[in-house]
């Protein structure tokens, strides 16, 4: 007969234990379409496997993170991304007991709403978009997984539970302040329409902060591309490991490894600082989250929520060193001048897009341009928005070329 477990152990690292404060999908708020359960899996692991199913996340194999798809097969898109992210989410939410599944559901999907060309491709839309409420990354991933994507028999988007939407929205933070206003980022603008239409049906909390699972995806995201854009812009040649001591933080990890491997070569030596950049950020959001933690004591997810700021958070010193890695690699690789050549060109490409569809709706595909003499011009401005943000970065040029007489070659 088997023994009793015993309890008495010390937990390893890397056990699977569930604290107070996590999200439970026996507590869930469920799903704005009422559905059967699943025999073989819980809600969050059902949203997870859908939105790896979603035609939005196999385009994200072909999006731009930072560097377009010719510049060579090794960099980042936007699915290795979110791939990174996802891993280093389970590792966050395993070591606070949160739910995996939920955490790494929010990592996989938190680009689904990106443009063509990264960063320059939303500008671009943003701009395009000015009169008609303007364009945002984080509001587009909600109108994909509860509007856009068209799957499923019963419902239009991906029928996500409240607490996988409720992170997608809130991957920065609440929307609204303890007042009701938007906070700052949305004070001019204001909430993203997409976001307003579907609080009507649904409220998502847009005053408060997320859940734990939510903050540990979104931290996620900054630890991923950090690392990875060090990585990538190493590669590329933008700039050398010796530049890179211009950060204190990584000039001490650079030490380390000389001393322990004098005289590395520049790949070996360039994987062993980023896994220790991952490993560092990554042990101290554990070690600081549970003193957060620790201090809140809280009882349920909801105290997590109400917290009036994240629990899942950089200490001072790592929050330091991540606002230096980011100061040097905006001049050095996002705004280096043969990336700054490549958005101006990429730019363009989207406008050149938007200005013809918008005065050609028919230019655009069957599904797209049925019915848009019809729409006033707000709600065709959006159509074509939706169309356009769906684009990889081949069939962005390939539209342009079928469209244009002359195609930036993004080189």
């Amino acid at each position: 007969m088997a023994s009793a477990p015993d309890h008495s152990l010390p937990r390893e690292p890397g056990d699977r234990w569930r604290a107070a404060y996590a999200c439970r999908t026996a507590t869930s708020r469920g799903r704005l379409v009422e559905e059967p359960g699943s025999a073989t899996r819980n809600p969050f692991q059902r949203d997870r496997d859908r939105i790896i199913h979603s035609t939005a996340f196999r385009r994200l194999k072909h999006k731009t993170q930072v560097f377009v798809s010719h510049e060579g097969d090794h960099f980042r898109t936007r699915l290795t991304h979110s791939i990174e992210v996802a891993q280093i989410a389970r590792a966050l939410a395993r070591a606070l007991g949160l739910d995996e599944d939920l955490a790494e559901a929010l990592a996989l999907a938190h680009d689904l709403g990106h443009t063509p060309f990264g960063h320059t491709g939303e500008d671009a839309l943003d701009e395009c978009m000015r009169d008609f409420g303007g364009f945002d990354h984080n509001a587009q991933t909600l109108r994909i997984v509860t509007r856009l994507e068209r799957r499923y028999a019963g419902f239009d988007g991906l029928n996500l539970t409240w607490e996988t939407l409720e992170g997608l929205v809130k991957h920065n933070g609440p929307l609204l302040g303890a007042d009701g206003q938007p906070v700052p980022r949305y004070a001019v603008n204001g909430i993203p329409a997409a976001i307003v239409e579907y609080q009507a049906k649904q409220d998502l909390w847009l005053d408060t902060h997320a859940s734990a699972e939510a903050q540990a995806a979104a931290l996620a995201d900054d630890i991923a591309y950090n690392a990875h854009d060090i990585d990538d812009g190493l590669r590329a040649g933008m700039f050398e490991l010796s530049e890179l001591r211009a950060v204190p933080f990584l000039a001490e990890l650079l030490d380390e490894i000389e001393t322990l491997h004098p005289g590395l070569e520049k790949p070996r030596a360039t994987n062993e600082l980023v896994r220790r950049v991952i490993t560092r950020f990554v042990e101290d959001v554990i070690v600081n989250s549970e003193a957060l933690i620790a201090a809140l004591a809280p009882a349920d997810v909801d105290a997590i929520r109400r917290a009036g700021a994240p629990v899942v958070a950089f200490s001072d010193k790592v929050a330091a060193a991540d606002k230096a890695i980011k100061g040097f690699l905006y001049p050095n690789m996002y705004r280096h001048p043969r990336i700054k050549v490549i958005r101006q060109q990429a730019a363009d490409v989207v406008r050149d897009l938007f200005n013809r569809f918008n005065a050609s709706p028919e230019a655009m595909p069957g599904e797209w341009s049925a019915d848009c003499a019809a729409l006033d011009e707000g709600r065709r401005a959006r159509r074509i928005a939706d169309y356009i943000a769906g684009m990889t970065d081949s069939y962005a040029l390939g539209e342009h070329r079928r469209l244009f007489d002359a195609t930036p070659s993004l080189r």
